[in-house]
């Protein structure tokens, strides 16, 4: 069973929320201030936490404030925003901060449950593990796909680990079981996460911060190369 963090602000939402998440079986927490939600993402009583759903507009500390929080101090977590902002803009900027994904308002919360299964199966490992170890190697860069592990090289030949979001291993990974095949983001939203429809420029957001974190100039990419036209793929000499 998982355990998911619900902050939002409008109990209706909440409660709908709640009660859907949970008959699909996971537990759920409510609270319904950003405030109180910065405390008790920062305290004891969300170490078992596996996923927080955060609305974007919320008094006492935005969504954005919150998901920057997450990823700086409780990386492992995946975060799906949610919101009844429809801009372009304001979806990325929650992408930018480091969700996973996201859903907008008003939503199906069936469409939310099954978002919600979707990361937590990647993130929590409810996906089948594979017959054996899987290590990918690209260049500098090695991942271990069933510890969903990557860790980087420099040129001293000294390595780090990388934080990356759950979305942002499942992009890395699957261009790394293709190396030097080119994918378009269509394609890299249906293979990877199984979506036929949905908005591209999410794939788009998830490679520009994969690449600030594996590339030496993220502006120049050499690990993860733009197909002008296409798409994206994954070049190096591993």
């Amino acid at each position: 069973m998982s355990s998911v963090l619900v902050v939002e602000d409008d109990p209706t939402v909440a409660e709908v929320v709640q009660a859907y998440l949970t008959r699909a079986g996971h537990r759920t927490t409510w609270l319904e201030d950003g405030g109180r939600a910065q405390t008790y993402l920062r305290g004891p009583a969300s170490d078992d936490l596996d996923l927080v759903l955060l609305d974007l507009l919320l008094p006492g500390a935005s969504g954005l404030d919150l998901c920057t929080l997450v990823r700086r101090e409780r990386p492992e977590l995946a975060v799906i925003m949610l919101t009844a902002l429809s801009e372009e803009d304001d979806r990325i900027a929650g992408l930018e901060r480091g969700a996973d994904d996201y859903v907008t308002k008003p939503f199906s919360p069936r469409e939310l449950t099954l978002r919600v299964d979707s990361v937590l199966r990647r993130a929590v490992g409810g996906a089948p593990a594979p017959a054996g170890p899987e290590v990918l190697t690209c260049g500098p860069l090695t991942v271990d796909v069933s510890a969903r592990r990557a860790v980087l090289r420099d040129d001293r030949s000294v390595e780090r680990e990388l934080a990356l979001t759950v979305r942002e291993t499942d992009v890395l990974i699957h261009l790394m079981r293709h190396p030097g095949r080119a994918f378009t983001r269509e394609q890299l939203m249906e293979q990877v996460w199984g979506w036929t429809v949905g908005d591209q420029s999410t794939v788009t957001v998830h490679v520009r911060r994969i690449r600030q974190k594996i590339e030496d100039d993220p502006s120049a990419p050499r690990l993860i190369t733009t197909v002008w036209g296409v798409g994206y793929r994954m070049d190096g000499d591993g």
